[in-house]
């Protein structure tokens, strides 16, 4: 693993039955990026991020995070990361305040107590802190796992969708918040299929179809002609892909 890579996969690939859910796939990623892994839906963004972060074990090949052999050692990982899975949410069981003191504890974060209160407030959710998880709205839930993985302040985060259900405002509150980490040094691993975040954040991405990288690197590396934002090389890209199997599909029933 190179000296400043916070995360590197080596042919890393996962298959559920015959279904290839991720090709073999080498990524790297370096100390101070902003990462960003975009696609359609079911493009394999959320497998990676799964694989990344153990909660799933490859088919083959291998991951570091942080220097740990991810599927040596998932619980090392997630102890030293912050994680915003896609389509998850609190336990229903507990209070928005609560979880988030769950979190603390599990963590060994001191000064509990201010940590809750300066991440309720910071969400504008401060009036749901005795409300169970369960009757929450989706961007309240959202905002509370938001708040589950900034906590802690990791040096790492990884965000799958991270802006689902949130409103403009949060939105926006939240892209000035990441932009900040990685100021201060930090690194984010993004899944998104929000082209417009790409153009404003991220340092380089990559772009997948069908589990498969078409394509990575900084926007200028991606760009074929000079006018071409990010969502032009998404279809580009993309389409090609889509063309190519088509293709191929039609040979296949022409024999």
């Amino acid at each position: 693993m190179s000296e400043d890579a916070l995360v590197e996969t080596k042919d890393l690939g996962k298959r559920f039955g015959d279904f290839v859910a991720l090709h073999p796939l080498d990524v790297v990623v370096h100390a101070g990026e902003f990462f960003g892994v975009f696609g359609p839906n079911g493009a394999g963004k959320s497998t990676f991020i799964k694989l990344l972060t153990g909660q799933l074990s490859p088919s083959l090949g291998s991951a570091t995070v942080l220097g740990t052999n991810v599927a040596h050692d998932p619980q090392k990982v997630k102890a030293n990361v912050g994680i915003v899975p896609e389509s998850e949410s609190p336990p229903s069981y507990l209070t928005s305040a609560e979880y988030l003191d769950f979190v603390c504890r599990i963590r060994g974060i001191p000064d509990i107590e201010s940590k809750v209160d300066y991440w309720l407030d910071w969400f504008g959710i401060e009036e749901k802190r005795d409300s169970l998880c369960k009757d929450l709205s989706k961007g309240q839930r959202q905002k509370v796992m938001l708040a589950g993985a900034f906590i802690h302040e990791p040096r790492l985060l990884f965000l799958d969708e991270p802006f689902v259900n949130l409103d403009p405002i949060y939105q926006r509150k939240c892209r000035e918040l990441l932009m900040e980490h990685i100021a201060d040094g930090g690194t984010i691993f993004l899944c998104s299929h929000i082209l417009e975040v790409a153009e404003r954040m991220c340092t380089r991405v990559a772009v997948i179809d069908r589990g498969r990288v078409l394509a990575a690197g900084t926007l200028d590396d991606l760009r074929e002609n000079p006018g071409e934002d990010l969502e032009d090389i998404f279809i580009r890209l993309v389409g090609a892909s889509v063309d190519e199997i088509e293709t191929k599909t039609g040979s296949h029933e022409e024999e």
